[in-house]
């Protein structure tokens, strides 16, 4: 019976990776959705520190999770190069989407199961396809963002990977630290009503109500030549991590610690992984804007006004080492026009002759994306 039940667990995790989907399908696929939406842009990249990996390591890639677009845009930038294992919610288990993530290489996590024997099949899994040098892919916040900022990590994938790493027979593990995000993400009023004690629950027909909806207008919108993409998405890639070298500097052996002893050492280099990877996090315009907004929340300005204050606040941000989207001087002034344009046909942002001034029904939804770039102001 137990066996059993095992079996059906593996199969349930295990995916069944199709190489021609992967690359001919599943790439062409997510590069036609990213791009079709955003303009996207891949921002810091250490390609130097990347050539001296070592092409037996085991690459892992933590990342920040901000949408569920999160799994095509990071799946697309990184399939001319490698091949990427997602751990995926039960969400996605619903027929044909099943086959398809199934066949994209991604597997499948009851994220609050509490079922010791799962967990086991599921450890077993991860340890081995680990210890088999399978390129994974990890939110370390382990789900969504729903205020905008960055989320303490969860344990649990780490763990399962490291548990039985030994440094000195092992193949090497390497964490590339990845950061992600967008001037829109599509679900930020769905996540931000997760904080309303008063909103009801919505079924599971009005989620599909308001997904055609949605579909319905933009297609009609594209027809009418009217529909614009949703502003940037930006990927950046950071420093690598070794975790043999990580080992060697910590004399550490996770394979020979008890869980009480290597428990605190997994949240120890969790925290560190969590801190690379909001060094790399983005700061696109919607977020610089709806900071400035923020600030002056009952002020009308106009856009000579916006540029001084949006100005003044990249050349803090920059001084603290912060990763601001590639806006150079002469180009700065125009990503402001299309950040405050994109607010306005979200009616976060209103406009009165040559006067701009933030909605205060709004303000939940700026300080979602204002979030974003909250651990770099704590440094100002």
């Amino acid at each position: 019976m137990v066996q059993k039940k095992a079996v059906t667990y593996a199969r349930e995790i295990v995916p069944s990776f199709n190489a021609y989907l992967y690359f001919r399908i599943g790439y062409w696929l997510a590069k036609k959705i990213a791009r079709l939406l955003y303009r996207v842009r891949v921002g810091l990249i250490e390609d130097e520190q990347y050539l001296s990996i070592d092409p037996d390591s085991t690459v892992v890639f933590v990342m920040n999770h901000r949408s569920n677009m999160d799994y095509v845009l990071v799946a697309f930038l990184a399939a001319e190069r490698t091949t990427l294992s997602y751990a995926v919610g039960e969400w996605a288990k619903i027929w044909p989407l099943q086959m398809l993530i199934r066949a994209m290489g991604a597997f499948f996590v009851r994220r609050n199961s509490g079922n010791p024997l799962y967990r086991r099949v599921l450890e077993r899994y991860i340890h081995m396809a680990t210890r088999e040098g399978v390129c994974q892919a990890v939110f370390l916040e382990g789900g969504l963002s729903r205020d905008g900022r960055l989320q303490k990590p969860k344990l649990g994938l780490i763990d399962y990977m490291l548990r039985r790493f030994d440094p000195a027979t092992d193949r090497d593990v390497v964490f590339i630290p990845v950061g992600i995000n967008y001037d829109r993400t599509i679900e930020d009023r769905s996540l931000l009503r997760t904080f309303d004690p008063a909103a009801e629950k919505r079924s599971w027909w009005f989620v599909c109500r308001t997904t055609f909806k949605f579909i319905r207008r933009s297609l009609v919108l594209m027809i009418l030549s009217r529909w614009r993409r949703y502003g940037y998405a930006c990927v950046n890639f950071g420093k690598p991590l070794s975790a043999k070298a990580y080992c060697l500097d910590q004399g550490l052996n996770f394979s020979r610690l008890p869980r009480t002893d290597r428990f605190p050492e997994i949240e120890k280099l969790c925290h560190r992984l969590m801190a690379a990877i909001s060094e790399v996090v983005p700061i696109l315009p919607v977020s610089l804007m709806s900071t400035v907004f923020l600030e002056a929340m009952d002020t009308e300005l106009d856009i000579l006004d916006i540029e001084e204050r949006s100005n003044r606040l990249i050349n803090k941000l920059q001084a603290c080492g912060a990763p601001v989207f590639e806006m150079s001087r002469s180009t700065r002034a125009h990503d402001i026009v299309d950040a405050i344009d994109l607010m306005m046909l979200r009616r976060i942002v209103t406009a009165s002759g040559d006067q701009f001034k933030a909605v205060s029904s709004e303000e939940a939804i700026m300080r979602y994306y204002a979030n974003t770039i909250d651990h770099w102001r704590q440094h100002e």
